[in-house]
């Protein structure tokens, strides 16, 4: 029988196109500490492939529902990654579906 929520839809989201992240000594940490670890640039990586919710996700990058939990969430603030839809489960569980916010990172040294 199928469901009567739709468990996957098609996601139609673009990114921006660039982000630039000057590092100066005046707040750029936050930032390049979001993309430092190999699990959030796994999760980079793994969304560069289309949007996802975080069970995908963790599948994909081969680690837990809570430790892409806790990257997306930095990965997020940092303007990275965002929310970009909703899914159902089979159960019928609300799923947000991730996806990349930017195309392409650049980081610049400034004195």
């Amino acid at each position: 029988m199928a469901s009567l929520l739709p468990t996957r839809k098609p996601v139609e989201h673009s990114c921006s196109t660039r982000t630039e992240i000057v590092v100066d000594g005046t707040g750029s940490g936050a930032a390049l500490s979001a993309i430092a670890s190999e699990t959030a640039q796994q999760i980079l990586r793994t969304l560069r492939d289309g949007p996802k919710p975080v069970s995908a996700i963790a599948e994909d990058a081969g680690t837990s529902l809570q430790n892409v939990r806790y990257h997306i969430d930095q990965l997020c603030e940092a303007e990275f990654v965002e929310p970009v839809d909703t899914w159902y489960s089979e159960k019928g569980r609300k799923m947000t579906v991730y996806g990349l916010a930017v195309d392409h990172l650049v980081i610049r040294f400034e004195p």
